[in-house]
């Protein structure tokens, strides 16, 4: 699994608009129930030079983030990205384009309420009623300055909040910032978590000459009105709209052992080096070996016996790269702790004139032997043309219902299509199966083919990208992050000669409450 959603914990929409008939401006209105929130300026509306603007408070379950990062569902800072992601809400009105909004962190605490006029503005907080508006963030405390707080020094990690802009440039785009940065600033608790503030940036908000009970001076803003932008908040009843901070993170665990290459002249030295695994399982559960802990293990690879069953003779000469092979010992390979129970190795091993069939790799610690494993090795081929086959594929272990509750370990077995097997005398049981080192999936819901996971085939993430391992291809889905009571499915990618290739096959399943 390598995608969490964490849904908004509370969303409000500010403003000093006037209300639709009415006089008075709306600073004392809250839309703290309503299922949009909205961002806009108006220039010179109700005269000719007044200001209204409008603003969103946006707020996350960072203890929520943090208990998920103790407990291990999400790694630790540097090997996880934070991604604020909030929806068009498709409307009739003017539609900003070229708009940049700015996405600043709020600096003071503040209270969600209860409102839900976004036209009248009729819903009001008062001293017996909770809410944060224009000008107060809860039923009894003013904001600092009209409009919220806001971090918005340059950042100084451990001191200061990062701050981010965003561009709609056609207007009715989906935003989505990388807020890593502040993530992690809250999750460290160096500061408070009071979520962020969307509004638009300085210069395309209303140009103000000076200060007053309603509005900041804003000398540089403009004077062209920017109406409006709208996103659905967190009491949407569309469940894949509602605003949330996605974490994304590369989970893949590329097991060469079923893909393992002998070294080639005519390849790179990474795409010779092989990484393989050691998963230590006790009574089913995967357990750090006590000696080695998260320390260095080491490995040899040995030639077989006559019958190919047993490793035989002595450790095999390894090329040497001075990261996992050394030159002073060029047969022993330093591997380590990766996660719990799990170790890797990583070596590159040229063939001999005939190359072995089988090898097998002893994992110990000085003296003490963990476990014996075996390789079946491939020469690379490089073919004068740029080769491109065509797959088949099947989840082989698909349910066709699953509880939102569970995260499904699913299983993927790719063939080439063209395969045609040679039938010996003695037909062998196993299938072969086609090792694809890039490969990504999607998730789409089916009555409206709405993709709900995205492919990361663009991203720096891989939160969608497969593992493999001596059983072939697999992935992890938790099915929280699918709606209940629909039919889905699940696409692949796979990155062959020519790119990224689109799969024909769709796999469906349902989701359902329990």
């Amino acid at each position: 699994m390598a995608i969490k959603k964490y849904i908004a914990s509370q969303d409000n929409t500010i403003t000093n608009a006037y209300g639709v008939g009415m006089p008075s401006r709306a600073t004392g209105s809250n839309m703290g129930a309503a299922d949009i929130l909205e961002v806009f300026s108006i220039y010179g509306l109700q005269t000719t030079s007044s200001v209204e603007l409008s603003r969103v408070l946006i707020q996350f379950p960072v203890d929520t983030i943090s208990s998920d990062r103790t407990a291990g569902t999400i790694p630790n800072s540097g090997s996880v990205s934070f991604y604020l992601r909030m929806f068009n809400a498709r409307h009739s009105e003017q539609l900003p384009k070229n708009l940049i909004v700015n996405v600043m962190a709020v600096s003071q605490s503040w209270e969600e309420g209860l409102g839900l006029d976004m036209e009248g503005y009729t819903d009001k907080t008062k001293d017996a009623v909770a809410g944060s508006n224009w000008v107060n963030r809860n039923r009894t405390s003013t904001w600092g300055k009209v409009g919220g707080t806001y971090h918005s020094s340059s950042y100084i990690p451990n001191e200061t909040m990062p701050n981010y802009t965003f561009t709609f440039s056609s207007g009715g785009e989906d935003l989505l910032v990388d807020v890593t940065a502040a993530v992690e600033e809250w999750i460290a608790e160096k500061q408070s978590n009071s979520g962020f503030g969307i509004f638009i940036t300085s210069s395309q908000e209303a140009h103000s000459t000076a200060s007053n009970e309603f509005n900041l001076q804003n000398t540089a803003g403009s004077q062209e009105s920017f109406y409006t932008k709208r996103f659905f908040s967190r009491s949407s009843e569309y469940f894949f709209k509602r605003p949330y901070i996605e974490a994304r993170w590369d989970s893949r665990k590329s097991d060469d052992r079923a893909n393992f290459y002998y070294s080639s002249s005519m390849a790179p030295a990474a795409e010779n080096l092989n990484t393989i695994f050691l998963y230590n399982y006790v009574r089913g559960r995967l357990r750090d070996i006590p000696v080695i802990s998260t320390g260095k293990i080491y490995l040899n690879i040995f030639s077989g016996s006559v019958d190919n069953s047993a490793p035989y003779g002595s450790e095999l000469t390894l090329v040497k790269d001075d990261a996992h092979v050394q030159g002073t010992a060029t047969t022993v390979v330093t591997g380590g702790w990766i996660a719990t129970g799990v170790y890797t190795a990583s070596f590159a091993l040229t063939s001999a004139a005939t190359p072995l069939t089988k090898l097998f790799d002893v994992w110990h610690s000085g003296s003490v032997q963990y476990y014996t494993g075996s390789i079946i090795p491939k020469s690379l081929d490089t073919p004068d043309w740029n080769e491109y086959a065509q797959f088949t594929t099947k989840i082989t272990n698909l349910k066709s219902r699953y509880s939102k509750e569970e995260k499904a370990r699913l299983r993927v077995y790719t063939r080439a299509r063209d395969f045609s097997p040679t039938i010996y005398s003695v037909a062998s049981k196993k299938i072969n199966k086609t090792i694809i080192p890039s490969a990504s999936y999607e998730v789409i819901r089916m009555i409206d083919e709405r993709t709900v996971i995205d492919h990361s085939t663009g991203s720096t993430t891989y939160h969608t990208y497969l593992s493999y391992d001596n059983s072939g291809s697999y992935f992890d889905l938790d099915m929280s992050l699918l709606e209940p009571g629909y039919l889905y499915g699940i696409k692949m990618a796979y990155y062959l000669s020519e790119g990224w290739r689109k799969q024909e096959e769709v796999f469906k399943f349902r989701i359902e409450d329990n």
